[in-house]
């Protein structure tokens, strides 16, 4: 069970009242979105992608790139705004990304990225908000 507080926190009414089922099954119960289904994954504008659970800012559209994976993918987050865990479903061992906020799921962290980093932060859209940059 995960014991650490968060700034923000919300009662299990209050965030299916504020997310959809889908961000709800994604963010509060770890699933995962299906490959391809959001529109995020296509957003190309300069800008920058929130977390639907409490609107901190996650990632710059600079650094957004095309996997190929199905899903928004990442060099590195706006500093501070991504905590990592080490994920064991399903018979694997993966790293995990939350919201530094909120606690929310956002997806997984992988050492197959491009250059600086080398990392892909491969993200489920849903649980993403885009604000064009003004």
């Amino acid at each position: 069970m995960d014991t650490h507080a968060y700034p923000v926190t919300r009662t299990d009414a209050e965030w299916r009242a504020r997310l959809t089922p889908e961000q709800y099954a994604v963010m509060r119960n770890h699933g995962t979105e299906r490959p391809g289904s959001c529109a995020l994954l296509y957003e190309k504008r300069a800008g920058t992608f929130s977390c639907v659970g409490c609107d901190q800012p996650l990632f710059e559209s600079k650094l957004k790139f095309e996997s190929g994976t199905g899903w928004p993918s990442f060099n590195d987050p706006v500093p501070g705004s991504v905590e990592t865990t080490v994920d064991r479903s399903y018979g694997m061992v993966r790293t995990e990304c939350h919201c530094a906020r909120c606690g929310s799921h956002l997806g997984h962290v992988f050492e197959d990225g491009p250059p600086p980093t080398g990392l892909r932060y491969c993200i489920n859209g849903v649980a993403l908000k885009f604000e064009p940059a003004a």
